[in-house]
């Protein structure tokens, strides 16, 4: 027996409904990881930025995790206190942060087709594998985006922008593996929280 017609737009309607409040509830949990008690190292600050970041894009995937993160920054821009150290407006944008602003959009992205891409009756046990995932997006896209901020802001060459990078790793791998554990059990209650994959791709 085939669905009617007429309920396609009904779960089309609920999908997106659903897609939207996943979207805004991880982007006011990067707002509230923001507003944890920071820990001041230099010239830019350790908070659980990273760890929410990353966790949207392990969590909704690619697409619904950048857009989480780009709900946060946009807010945040428009005058709301949701960055570090009740933060608001564009000055964030144009401190020695901005790197690591800019490139957590693409960090989540990244996390996300990774993890997309990870067999999906395994994703529930793959702590070591998402946790890979964040690993890479931090190394990859948040490190070298963040040197190059703090160089362009801070008064640093690249290389001392590089460096002072380094002090973050061990943090954000401990962030990572808390990241990792988090999302395999959310993945463990809620399956079916991924999007589904295109016809390409390899099921396990």
């Amino acid at each position: 027996m085939t669905a009617s017609p007429a309920l396609a737009p009904a779960r089309k309607r609920r999908s997106t409904a659903t897609d939207l409040t996943l979207i805004a509830s991880f982007a006011a949990l990067i707002g509230a990881c923001s507003l944890l008690p920071a820990i001041p190292v230099g010239v830019v600050p350790i908070t659980l930025q990273t760890f929410a970041v990353i966790l949207a894009g392990a969590v909704l995937g690619a697409s619904r995790g950048a857009l989480a993160v780009l709900l946060w920054l946009a807010v945040g821009a428009i005058g709301l206190p949701v960055f570090t150290a009740s933060g608001a407006g564009l000055a964030p944008f144009a401190g020695p942060s901005v790197g690591y602003l800019l490139s957590f959009p693409f960090a989540a992205f990244l996390t996300g087709f990774i993890v997309e891409r990870l067999p999906r009756k395994r994703i529930a046990t793959s702590i070591p594998l998402i946790l890979l995932a964040g690993v890479a997006a931090s190394v990859l896209v948040i490190y070298p985006l963040g040197a190059l901020g703090m160089a362009w802001r801070a008064d640093m060459t690249l290389a001392q922008a590089f460096t002072f990078g380094l002090t973050f790793l061990p943090g954000d791998i401990l962030k990572d593996v808390l990241m990792a554990i988090v999302a395999t059990s959310v993945h463990r209650a809620f399956p079916a929280l991924l999007p589904p994959r295109g016809r390409a791709a390899v099921t396990a």
